[in-house]
């Protein structure tokens, strides 16, 4: 089967994401503060390059359209399987944040610490999810483009995610502190 079947099943699982996103962000609560918005433009630039390298048909990106791994089913079965996995993931993560979700990197009044559900065990479950869904879209994609899209995605949450935690930590204190002790930042802590 041709590779690009598997990229664009892959795909299916990022328009549901979109579609979920756009409408649960119909509802939130205030914003309280807000990361400066020239931080938010750059983070915006670097995460969108990485999903250009990953969804962009007919591009020519040189040596990174170079095969990564074997064009087989099973692989392009797989990965879809996995853009799947971390779209839902990545959406029950956001439904289970609920009106504390936001886009950008905020505080919301009357902001509140979630440790329930994926939060019981990892902080940052969203781009936990996100990254599996990239990872899958990657393999279904076999390309070299798509290792490097899913590297600059993990580079790219980390540094929005820590920036998150001095917001949260701000906030929080030491409710924050003995939260981020029990957790992982995008995948379970193996040992407390």
């Amino acid at each position: 089967m041709d590779p690009l079947f598997w990229r664009h099943l892959s795909s299916l699982a990022w328009l549901v994401f979109l579609a979920y996103w756009i409408l649960s962000a119909r509802k939130l609560k205030t914003i309280k503060q807000r990361e400066p918005s020239t931080e938010r433009i750059v983070y915006i630039l670097i995460i969108a390059s990485a999903y250009v390298l990953l969804f962009s048909d007919g591009v020519n990106f040189g040596a990174l359209d170079r095969r990564l791994v074997p064009d087989s089913t099973l692989l392009g079965v797989l990965g879809v399987m996995l853009s799947f996995l971390g779209v839902g993931f990545a959406i029950w993560a956001r439904k289970h944040l609920g009106e504390n979700w936001s886009a950008t990197v905020t505080l919301k009044k009357g902001h509140e610490l979630i440790r329930t559900g994926p939060y019981r065990r990892v902080r940052h479950p969203i781009y936990s999810g996100m990254l599996l869904g990239m990872a899958g879209a990657a393999l279904a994609l076999g390309e070299i483009r798509g290792l490097v899209a899913f590297v600059v995605a993990v580079i790219s949450f980390y540094v929005k995610a820590r920036k998150e935690e001095r917001f949260l930590f701000a906030e929080f204190g030491p409710a924050f502190a003995e939260h981020a002790r029990s957790t992982g930042m995008f995948l379970p802590r193996l040992s407390s």
